[in-house]
């Protein structure tokens, strides 16, 4: 990596990722709020978790592989241009008067697929341009990034759905992911994996594993990553229905709940970006599983949409912050050329405890009060929190905010 260019690389780099996310993003809201304002029901909510993740679980190890194997840049060009061509197929339907729910779900899948193939090449490219002593600030830059335009997406998506029509929402993805797409064409990007005897997709797929699962670290990250991930789905997934069913149906309210979470996220990023470096990573990421908990069980027991969206707001915060460091723990003690199915597998642990906790949560949703929900999965966060917590006094040592 020429050290003389890394800054002009990183932005531009994180222009294309953020052009594209932005789109992404409005898409999912506008989806999201479709089937809550067509349906209130926590069964369909169910069913789109499932199309939009599990396929992800079905191909992100192998998305780790092709990382860790060919042109990670080539490899994010061609997942974003899939996820493109799938999403301007279902403005095509919906123009022509096709559209259903049903067509929702089966191109979700197909963009499913692209996201689980481009992730792990997303996380694993970053320390290719960075300095090692940089990846903390830049990736919170990259989180604040991220949440100014989360602030922007469900305003835009709102705007949209309510002005335009869901058609119009689907092609702000196709033109953002085009631009994403040629703004990464004209990088270079210098491969740091060093050369190494050529072997079966398989034989990689199961030395990723198998290095994984060797490090206790990285093996107790994997471990909580997957309860915490099962516990936050309530609050990441059902809140919309619950607002919708407690405060209002109301767009206005959907987009605020939204924003909200996103100026909390935008302030933990850019606190994330003053700090530079977290000395104690693991102890940081057990003390926002702790706050997520705490403040995902306030959610439940909120007087008035007004609390509730301030209790909404600090759960915010967290995001980037944990999100940074365990992004950068993995990026500084994990070999480069491991990378791609290191972050595969993490990613995998994430997209299959959502869909498998909604197969429970969604449903259980249809039967008693989303806030009970939201004050059980709460408590039980905060508890793994707590543990994860005792666990990192085993390896850093210092402040970790």
């Amino acid at each position: 990596m020429s050290k003389d260019n890394w800054k002009q690389k990183t932005v531009l780099f994180l222009l294309s990722q953020n052009i594209s996310l932005f789109g992404s993003s409005l898409v999912s809201f506008a989806i999201i709020w479709h089937i809550t304002l067509e349906t209130s029901s926590g069964s369909w909510m169910t069913l789109l978790i499932l199309c939009s993740l599990m396929p992800q679980v079905l191909v992100s190890l192998w998305g780790g592989v092709l990382a860790d194997r060919y042109s990670r840049k080539y490899i994010i060009m061609l997942a974003d241009g899939f996820i493109a061509l799938a999403t301007l197929l279902l403005a095509i339907f919906y123009w022509l008067g096709y559209g259903s729910l049903w067509l929702i779900m089966g191109i979700s899948v197909v963009r499913s697929i692209g996201a689980g193939i481009q992730t792990p090449a997303v996380n694993a490219i970053l320390p290719q341009i960075v300095p090692g002593e940089m990846l903390t600030r830049v990736n919170g830059i990259n989180q604040t990034l991220n949440s100014t335009l989360m602030l922007l997406s469900p305003a835009a998506g709102g705007a949209a759905l309510a002005f335009l029509g869901i058609e119009w929402a689907f092609m702000a993805d196709v033109i953002t992911a085009s631009l994403g797409i040629l703004v990464l064409y004209f990088m270079e990007f210098e491969r740091t994996t060093p050369e190494r005897e050529a072997q079966s997709a398989l034989k990689d797929l199961r030395e990723g594993i198998s290095y994984t699962f060797r490090s206790e670290l990285l093996k107790y990250l994997v471990f909580y990553y997957g309860i915490s991930f099962f516990l936050i789905t309530p609050a990441a997934f059902l809140t919309p229905i619950m607002i919708e069913r407690s405060f209002g149906p109301e767009v206005w309210r959907l987009t605020a709940n939204e924003i909200v979470w996103t100026v909390g996220s935008l302030l933990g990023g850019a606190y994330v970006s003053y700090k530079g470096a977290f000395a104690n990573k693991v102890k940081v990421i057990a003390r926002c599983l702790i706050a997520y908990g705490v403040t995902f069980g306030l959610l439940g027991v909120a007087a008035n949409f007004e609390a509730y969206l301030l209790i909404m707001g600090i759960a915010g915060i967290f995001l980037p912050i944990m999100v940074t460091a365990e992004t950068v723990l993995i990026q500084e003690r994990v070999e480069d050329m491991m990378l791609g199915r290191v972050f595969s597998i993490i990613h995998l642990i994430a997209a299959s405890a959502m869909p498998l906790a909604m197969l429970i949560f969604g449903p259980l949703a249809d039967i008693v009060r989303i806030e009970f929900i939201l004050l059980g999965s709460g408590g039980l966060l905060a508890f793994a929190g707590l543990t994860f917590h005792q666990y990192s006094k085993k390896y850093e040592t210092g402040p970790s905010f």
